[in-house]
């Protein structure tokens, strides 16, 4: 045992955050803590830590064991350099110093200059070079890229570490977790195994408690009939039956009902026209620093773009672009037509401080357009979770989580058919991450995303941009994985050509003509390229062959077919653009 608590009680308001919650961390484990957001996660990191007293109950922990936490705010009060802050904590200025470089952050320079994602990963340099018995992480996969999150599950994966962490990001949580302990109205339900076997496990209790509560509430409605019948039945009433039933309406009053799921809706908008965004050779630069060369990108009516790479790679450069607020060195950017654009900031620096939730969502509206009709905005924001009085309150003291769904209140606020989305996943709960996947896989319209997480991306995009860092980007059809396969697939061929040694010397051949870099990547995408064309195209023949499929309205068997023409074109020209490279090559 590292870490114990027994019986913890902990309120900071009318509900408690911990009620009578009993947990045991032993040494070896990994274990990720789930839950909704301001369920009380981080300060059950803090109790572990030890930095939040218990109000009661007992916290006990092994005899000299060191603990390190990396907590959800980054010290904004630390003088001296990035490498002086993760020394602080770091036993050996060496493994210090290549912590923080591979978590790409500039140890020279001084903390106080840094961005916050770069505040972040200097502190998690210092907690991770800490050697301690037991690490506390909340959200450590916030502000890295896909590379480094999986460099850091191989870290973390060390037989004599010990980890409480804190996640959103479903891949993390199933690779690193040996247990899932999920916090619940102020109690702690504890899982073994990964994410997948908790989701399992937990929807099972769910169901069962559901079933206990029903029950419950039958009980008690009979009870209560009972209490209500006439004069005779008053005389002679059982006084035991009488204090039970005060008993179980004083349960009753004690009961907590499940945060539900916020709900998101897309007002429908007229459609843009197919092209939405026409790039010809982009280039920028940052004071002659190359971050973008020679782009050429084509994004059609419901594209759903995934973007990744490094951090500081410019992925949020070509968003800027793209929405004009950068104007490129050379190259064109041509916008599509009847665009109506939303974008949703990683920064969230669209909510202002000095005003309510309710300001700030409103922009003066009193009621609020949704595809079922007009809703007051306090009924709107109920849908993303938020009660009268979080509405009417100031936001100063919202989770990073209840931020994050009040952008999304803001932006679902206003119609649109374009939406760009600047790393939407971070700080949101997994129930109301999993609504965003279904929202925009849904979404008629189209969608560009930035983002670190491999599931999400994998769950939601068509397509795939990855930016190398090295002012090159490279397109991807399908999601992550797909980047992988292709990936793994190059460094596999790459080691089996350099493997290959001649035996004898033999005159020097004429070398067959090598298409450039660019046509010969082109070439390599096409034939996933084809394979969704006709995927997409057997799917909607099934669709369309289907009776039920008549009995829609005109419209919409007009705008199926209209869509399967538009595929069909698109497969002849995927298969005339290989053959004409191939016979290139």
């Amino acid at each position: 045992m590292l870490v114990e608590l027994q019986n913890a009680e902990l309120a900071f308001g009318a509900d408690a955050l911990l009620d009578r919650a009993s947990l045991v961390i032993e040494r070896g484990r990994r274990v990720c803590i789930v839950g909704r957001n301001g369920c009380g996660k981080s300060t059950l990191l803090s109790v572990l830590n030890g930095t939040i007293r218990l109000d009661d109950g007992v916290r006990r922990q092994a005899d000299g064991i060191r603990i390190s936490l990396l907590g959800q705010e980054a010290n904004i009060e630390f003088e001296g350099t990035a490498f002086d802050l993760a020394d602080e904590q770091g036993e050996n200025p060496i493994q210090t110093s290549k912590l923080l470089d591979r978590l790409s952050v500039p140890g020279d320079k001084p903390y106080g200059e840094l961005s916050g994602g770069l505040k972040r990963r200097a502190e998690l340099a210092g907690v991770m070079g800490s050697s301690p018995d037991l690490l506390l992480l909340d959200e450590p996969t916030n502000h890295l890229d896909p590379e480094t999150i999986e460099w850091l599950e191989k870290w973390l994966q060390k037989p004599e570490l010990s980890l409480v962490f804190i996640s959103h990001d479903r891949r993390f949580i199933n690779n690193i977790a040996t247990d899932v302990i999920e916090l619940d109205r102020g109690h702690l339900h504890h899982y073994k195994g990964n994410f997948e076997r908790f989701i399992e496990l937990r929807d099972k209790r769910l169901e069962a408690e559901e079933r206990q509560r029903a029950q419950f509430e039958k009980y008690l409605a009979e009870e209560e009939a009972w209490i209500r019948t006439g004069i005779k039945a008053r005389r002679t009433r059982n006084q035991g039956r009488v204090r039970r039933l005060e008993s179980l309406r004083e349960e009753k009053r004690g009961l907590r009902n499940r945060q539900g799921v916020a709900k998101i809706e897309v007002e429908k908008i007229s459609k843009s026209g197919k092209s939405v965004l026409e790039v010809k050779q982009l280039c920028f630069a940052y004071d002659s620093n190359p971050i973008i060369e020679n782009l050429d990108l084509n994004i059609m009516r419901g594209d759903r773009l995934g973007v990744m790479g490094a951090n500081g790679s410019g992925k949020t450069t070509l968003i800027d672009l793209l929405v004009g607020k950068l104007q490129p060195v050379s190259g064109t950017i041509k916008t599509g037509s009847q665009l109506e654009i939303a974008v949703f900031d990683q920064h969230r620096e669209k909510l202002n401080e000095k005003l309510s939730a309710l300001d700030n969502v409103s922009d003066g509206r009193e009621y609020i357009s949704t595809p079922k009709g007009d809703r007051h905005i306090i009924s709107y924001l109920q849908d993303f979770l938020f009660t009268p009085e979080q509405a009417r309150g100031p936001i100063t003291r919202f989770s990073g989580g209840e931020r994050a769904r009040l952008l999304l209140a803001k932006l679902f606020s206003r119609p649109f058919n374009f939406l760009i989305l600047d790393e939407p996943t971070n700080d949101l709960d997994i129930e109301t991450l999993e609504l965003l996947e279904d929202v925009l896989s849904e979404f008629s319209g189209t969608v560009i995303i930035i983002s670190h997480d491999r599931e999400f991306l994998d769950n939601v995009t068509t397509s795939l941009l990855y930016f190398s860092g090295n002012a090159e980007v490279e397109e991807f059809f399908g999601g992550y994985d797909e980047y992988l396969r292709v990936k793994k697939a190059r460094k596999k061929q790459k080691n089996t050509t350099s493997d290959k040694q001649p035996s004898t010397q033999v005159k020097a051949q004429p070398k067959p003509k090598k298409l450039s870099y660019k046509l010969q990547r082109e070439l390599d995408t096409l034939p996933a390229v084809i394979e969704r064309f006709e995927n997409d195209i057997e799917g909607m023949h099934t669709k369309m062959a289907g009776a039920e499929f008549y009995n829609q309205t005109a419209d919409v068997i007009a705008d199926t077919a209209t869509a399967l023409e538009e595929l069909e074109a698109g497969l002849l020209v995927a298969f005339s653009r290989w053959e004409e490279l191939e016979k290139l090559r």
